[in-house]
């Protein structure tokens, strides 16, 4: 009986491409320019990720800015923080409609949040108890494709119906990789099934955490950092792996669910969404290594011996460390870190989070030193988001979950703005470099 093992010989060389190639055709790799900067491929006026500017053809490295809308995620986050109240449901509001709400406003549109978290009648039982997984975004993505069946008007692409589609999404993703995650936990970890209804009258952040925990219980600063981190994760710009997906399979004319389902099959990998969980495997590894966390000298060893490919995964990288736009800041990576600090003392880790500090602090000088390179490395966002998660007792399985919780804000922002702005399929082209080849009579071959 054959099998593909048989085969996997037959890859390595009809599938290899010559580096070289890239240079000689002026082929972008990664859809990236030489000196790293991305290929502008589209237009949008939802995000914009400010990390460098361009001076005379160079690039030139700048504190980093994100911006919904055309406003600063600082200005977002910081006004919420001091009106007391929870920011992610007016982050969805602007990135939706291109305005901030007013207070009527966004009391609607919480309200309108609610009112869509319950998923529909039988989905839970049918669709994601009768069938887990082991991986809560693979089900996640089948979930959001299942969708499809209980919607009298899927294939409607006007930008009133995607719209509500969009909304019921967002407001349904809490709900939905809650349920994944509590099936996950019976079917395979063979612990007790617990589900509770979605609160209406819970924001996001508040929803997540009283589904996933048994007695429903949290602190507000509890809330208060995981609203804050969904902000952050909210949008990224249209150039990010997952929400070009987005646009390029809204641009084949596809219905609202296939587009999100792609997004989430993106975000899934760990060069996207996945990376977070890299730090904290990297995490682990050095507290394990490294005796004195508060011991510079100690800690700087033990990193060096990473960037040389000597410890940890081998890589060489210090994960959670450098960004493909932002270069001298994330500014993510500072509005959550201050929020964690606050956390860690509540929850006595305050040493773990001195440990991320000096790494943090240490990094851009131990990469020059070990790589010989003088390119700008920021802490991002990924370095801190896995440590609050663990704060906050969420299993390492949701971390990825929770970021696209987050982002199908930005993404379904992105599906509309395509609907309403694209127009035409995106097809880039690829330069074949394939020889060209006679065909052999099936008797006349000799296959070594």
């Amino acid at each position: 009986m054959s099998t593909t093992g048989e085969y996997i010989h037959e890859l390595s060389g009809n599938d290899y491409i010559d580096l070289n190639l890239y240079g000689k055709f002026n082929v972008k790799r990664g859809l990236r320019n030489a000196d790293g900067t991305g290929v502008l491929v589209g237009l949008t006026r939802i995000g914009d990720v400010h990390g460098y500017i361009m001076d005379e053809g160079e690039k030139v490295p700048v504190p980093g800015k994100l911006y919904y809308r055309g406003i600063d995620v600082e200005a977002i986050v910081t006004n919420a923080s001091e009106e007391g109240r929870f920011g992610f449901e007016e982050t969805i509001y602007l990135l939706l409609f291109g305005d901030l709400p007013d207070r009527e406003q966004l009391d609607n549109f919480c309200a309108l949040m609610g009112q869509n978290r319950a998923l529909p009648r039988h989905f839970a039982e049918d669709s994601i108890m009768k069938l887990p997984s082991r991986d809560i975004m693979n089900e996640l993505a089948r979930s959001v494709l299942t969708l499809y069946s209980y919607d009298d008007d899927p294939e409607n692409q006007s930008p009133e119906n995607v719209l509500r589609q969009c909304v019921e999404l967002i407001a349904r993703f809490p709900t939905i990789a809650a349920y994944c995650y509590m099936a996950k936990k019976h079917y395979f970890d063979h612990e007790s099934l617990i589900i509770h209804l979605p609160e209406s009258s819970c924001h996001s952040a508040e929803t997540i955490l009283s589904l996933i925990r048994p007695d429903q219980k949290f602190t507000r600063l509890e809330a208060e950092i995981l609203d804050l981190a969904l902000i952050l994760h909210a949008e990224h710009g249209g150039g990010n792996n997952s929400t070009f997906a987005v646009h390029l399979v809204s641009s084949a004319d596809t219905d609202t669910y296939s587009a999100i389902s792609a997004a989430i099959g993106s975000l899934k990998g760990f060069k996207h969404g996945g990376a977070n969980i890299k730090v904290m495997g990297m995490m682990d590894d050095i507290k394990t290594h490294v005796k004195n966390w508060d011991s510079e000298g100690e800690v700087a060893d033990y990193m060096e011996k990473i960037l040389r490919g000597e410890a940890y995964d081998r890589t060489g990288l210090i994960y959670g460390q450098g960004h493909a736009v932002y270069t001298k800041s994330d500014p993510r990576a500072g509005l959550i870190s201050a929020k964690a600090a606050a956390l860690a003392e509540e929850k006595n880790l305050t040493g773990e989070f001195r440990l991320y500090k000096l790494i943090e602090r240490l990094t851009p000088e131990l990469f020059k030193k070990v790589k010989g390179s003088d390119k700008d490395i920021c802490t991002n966002i990924d370095f801190y988001s896995g440590f609050v998660y663990k704060m906050l007792g969420i299993p390492q399985e949701l971390y990825t979950p929770l970021f696209a919780v987050s982002r199908v804000a930005g993404w379904c922002a992105h599906r509309l703005e395509e609907i309403i702005a694209g127009g035409r399929i995106i097809r880039p082209a690829y330069k074949c470099v394939q020889s060209r080849l006679e065909y052999i009579k099936i008797d006349k071959r000799n296959i070594q």
